[in-house]
């Protein structure tokens, strides 16, 4: 169950990736269209401001549309064949089931205690999803549907029919088993959904006002269950569901930009809610983390240990992908993590309460597109205050960390014995495995289909494999015999990250090129 779980998580994850990309271009077409920003230039009438205006109606896509990619996105991950059908069967069915949801509250919405002539506002519990109006079930919503389909689609999808009904094999009978099933669940979802919008609404109340405490509970929870992939379920509702505002945190932060671009108030008092702050630690927290790892690390070691931090140290910091470079010293030195998260929660919940509030989720691209570069001119201040919070504690990440690594004697890398598996890479290393890579019969293949095949072979090949994910940046295999899986080294001679093996349950740390690495380990299978 709990691998289930695992893979539901890692495939919430997919719709995230979109977000960097649309933050930056809503970023900058926020200030774009300033006026006080950009002059006379950004007017309303001008040519400018209504280029940027097209531009920016496409930006807002991913944060407009955010469940129906949640929809389309889950067949992806938890499709067991013919991934691409599933996600058109899943687009197909999440549509039809808003309609049938539509229609009910147009003939009998006084009875659900649905007003279904009200304007969509925050707080009226409706919405648009691709031009149909229907209730709000946010992310959930698109996430139950899409489960059904995925279902259907696992079991029916290769089922035999009588040659005169032929024509409805296949997503036909996946869509059309879908169809009738939609009808009972719109019928329920108008008879319960709105009372769960209103015990929501008292949750948001709640969470709003649980302060500092709250902050640090949901910051550590958040990273403290990155090992088990159950980290998902904590920030997931909070960012992209009602949890907290309408249509989550980072919709909402994104959509109201404009109304923060003011000195008269601080940020925080338009905008109380702190739980949008964990990238301070995938900034500074990364950085310290990386110092205590390079001057605890032998002497001699310490250049291979640059080779390996470096790389996954600008990713954590650039993109917020925190995963690789935590993964490095998790399963070594378990107790490093809890002080990690420790440490995550307290950065969080200081920079909230001296202030800092936003859309932090990621690294330097995201802070800069999204906080810096709209809301810099107006407050300053507050982002004086989180650089200051967050290099002092850089400082102290860097200070524990290498008191606890000498303390405990951790063997973080650099610190192995020689005769260890663990093994860092410099980059000439890396080259030469890759030049060696290419003088056998690889000439013509991808960096991605190699690792694959190695991957294969070191699970005990394709017979040994029972199926196949992916997260951010691992690659999730379930086996059948895990006595056949190759030791961490091995792996790590092939480009990996590392090796997490919990029983039958594998985890490649691959890193960000893992959707590609997980499409050609498929075609092997």
């Amino acid at each position: 169950m709990v691998k289930k779980i695992q893979r539901f998580g890692g495939a919430m994850f997919t719709p995230t990736l979109l977000f960097a990309f649309a933050g930056i271009m809503v970023g900058f077409c926020i200030v774009f269209q300033n006026q006080a920003i950009m002059g006379s230039l950004a007017a309303p009438t001008s040519l400018w401001y209504q280029f940027w205006g097209v531009i920016s109606s496409g930006a807002w896509m991913v944060f407009m549309q955010l469940p129906l990619l949640f929809a389309v996105a889950l067949p992806i991950a938890l499709a067991k064949k013919q991934q691409g059908r599933a996600c058109m069967e899943a687009v197909a069915t999440y549509l039809t089931y808003n309609y049938f949801v539509g229609s009910m509250l147009s003939y009998w919405g006084d009875s659900f205690g649905v007003n279904y002539a009200a304007d969509i506002t925050t707080g009226s519990g409706l919405t648009m999803i691709a031009g149909i109006k229907t209730l709000d079930t946010g992310m959930l919503g698109a996430l139950l549907i899409s489960g059904i389909v995925i279902w259907i689609h696992n079991r029916y999808f290769d089922a035999e029919l009588p040659d005169v009904i032929g024509i409805f094999k296949g997503s036909s009978l996946v869509v059309a088993i879908g169809f009738f099933i939609m009808l009972p669940v719109a019928l329920v979802t108008c008879l319960l959904w709105p009372h769960v919008q209103g015990a929501m609404r008292g949750m948001q109340v709640f969470f709003i006002n649980s302060g500092n405490i709250g902050i640090w509970c949901y910051a550590f929870l958040q990273k403290i269950l990155i090992p088990t992939g159950l980290h998902h379920f904590i920030y997931a509702p909070f960012c992209y569901d009602n949890v907290i505002v309408q249509g989550g945190t980072s919709v909402y932060w994104a959509t109201h930009i404009p109304e923060f671009q003011t000195s008269a108030q601080t940020l925080k008092e338009m905008y109380p809610i702190g739980f949008s702050l964990s990238g301070l630690s995938k900034v500074f927290g990364s950085l310290g983390i990386f110092g205590a790892f390079y001057v605890t690390a032998k002497p001699e070691k310490r250049k291979k240990v640059l080779g390996l931090m470096i790389p996954v140290t600008l990713t954590a910091v650039l993109t917020g992908i925190t995963e690789p470079l935590e993964f490095t010293f998790l399963f070594i030195a378990p107790a490093l993590f809890v002080v990690h998260a420790f440490l995550d929660a307290c950065l969080q919940t200081t920079a909230f309460a001296l202030g800092v509030v936003g859309d932090f989720g990621g690294g330097i691209i995201n802070w800069v597109a999204l906080n810096w570069l709209p809301l810099g001119m107006y407050h300053y201040k507050t982002y004086i205050t989180q650089v200051v919070v967050g290099i002092i504690f850089s400082v102290i990440w860097f200070v524990v960390f290498t008191f606890l690594i000498k303390k405990m004697n951790l063997k973080t890398p650099g610190r192995e014995e020689d005769n260890e598996e663990m093994k860092l890479y410099t980059k000439n290393e890396y080259l030469e495995k890759k030049e060696e890579h290419k003088q056998g019969n690889d000439k013509n293949r991808s960096k991605a289909s190699i690792q694959a095949e190695q991957f294969m072979k070191l699970v005990g090949g394709k017979e040994n494999v029972l199926d196949v994910t992916n997260c951010a940046t691992r690659l999730r295999i379930t086996l059948k015999d895990d006595s056949k899986l190759a030791k961490e080294a091995a792996f790590k001679d092939t480009g990996a990250y590392g090796l997490v093996h919990n029983g039958t349950a594998v985890q490649i740390i691959v890193g960000l090129s893992v959707p590609h690495v997980r499409d050609e380990f498929e075609q092997l299978l």
